[in-house]
Order: C-alpha cells, then structure tokens, then sequence
C-alpha cells in the first residue's frame, strides 16, 4: 500500500519551509508521494486576498518540477463550491480507493483551531495526520476529545528509525506530532518583503524558478 501525504494550503507564495516539510515527512514518513493541494481560497480566508489560483498552481509545478514524489492535485480548484477539507479528504478517498494510506498535514496552529473546522470529527476520522511544529512548541489536545487524544503519537525527540518503528507498528487511524520537518519561513513576510523591494529577505527563501516567477509576473507588489 503505498504511503500519500496530503499537504493543503494556500501556498501564497510556495517556500523553502513547504519544501523542507515535504522532504523531511517522505523521509521520516516513508512516503511515496507528498501532493500538495493549493486551495482555491481556504475557508478562513475567504476576506483576505489571495494571489489568483493559477498564479499559485504555477509556482508549485515550478518548485516540484524536478523531484518525481512531489506533485500538485487540483482537486479544490476544480471544485471550488466545495472548500472544506472533509469534502477534499472524501473526494481524495474516492479517487485513490484502498490502493494507499492517506496522511494530512497540517501545522501546529491549525491543529489547536482543529475544533473550528467544518466537520472537524468527521475530518480526524478519515486519515492519519501529521501535526508538523517548530522544535520546543508546546500543544495541547484540550480541544479534542479523549477517544482522538488517545490516537496522539508524539514522534518528538524519536531517531528516524524509532520514528519508522512507532508508524509501522501503528494500528488504525493515528495522529502524529513530528518536529522533524520545521523550517522557519512566512509566506507573510516574503509577500512583505518582495512588497518592499526588500530582495535580500526574500530571494534565497523561495526555489529559484519561483523567484523568477514572483518578478516576471510582479506578484505582490500591490498594497
């Protein structure tokens, strides 16, 4: 069976910290495939303002063109009436049927608003997760109820081998917290950044192709 992480989100832009995640879960995970999954405009977004989906499609295949196990669905941009992730988590299950274990990434922060989630039970209940936090940050599982605090794996402070040992002996849906795959970068402050003229800030923290694409284009440069 093979092993597909799930890693949604904005990606406004895509950086090196999204790329580092995707490379330290394949490792630590085993994963055949990490596919990213841009969102058409996150639920909890929706009054902000976000680069048009083509823009942010473009750039992902720009910074995953050269590594075969990183790819890009569409899935919520072809179905942008359907923004919540238990409906992309549903339709993700259809497509790839039994043939493989699903694991969601989401950030420490999203997993402590988890509870704010449309349907959030129903979206713990359909995959592995993996909780992906900076070294020293400290979670809680208050929000959540007992029978979901007991599928909690704190991989934490574990060898990547421990790590492999506790994920294969692993029975049933779990959710695993992992500080193996942080990378301190703020798609926030690039947009700033680049917003400001400020090259040096920003240059070195987005795959090249994506640089290039960032001034071709003149994304961010609005107020």
């Amino acid at each position: 069976m093979k092993r597909i992480a799930l890693y949604g989100g904005t990606f406004d832009p895509v950086h090196a910290g999204h790329i580092a995640v995707a490379h330290g879960l394949s490792k630590l995970f085993a994963l055949d495939e990490v596919l990213f999954i841009p969102a058409y405009i996150a639920p909890h977004k929706r009054k902000s303002r976000v680069t048009p989906a083509l823009h942010r499609y473009a750039m992902l295949a720009l910074a995953t063109q050269d590594e075969p196990h990183l790819c890009i669905s569409t899935v919520e941009l072809d179905a942008p009436e359907q923004p919540y992730t238990f409906e992309t988590l549903s339709r993700m299950q259809e497509s790839l049927g039994r043939a493989a274990q699903l694991f969601f990434v989401l950030g420490a922060d999203s997993w402590m608003e988890m509870n704010t989630w449309r349907e959030w039970e129903r979206v713990l209940a359909s995959a592995n997760h993996i909780v992906v936090t900076r070294p020293g940050y400290e979670l809680s599982a208050e929000h959540v109820t007992g029978e979901i605090c007991e599928r909690v794996v704190d991989l934490r402070g574990m060898s990547v081998e421990e790590a492999a040992r506790e994920i294969d002996g692993s029975e049933g849906l779990k959710i695993y917290i992992t500080d193996a795959a942080f990378m301190d970068v703020s798609a926030t402050a690039i947009r700033r950044a680049v917003r400001e003229g400020r090259n040096e800030s920003w240059l070195k923290q987005v795959p090249s192709p994506v640089a290039d694409y960032i001034r071709k284009y003149g994304l961010y440069r609005g107020a």
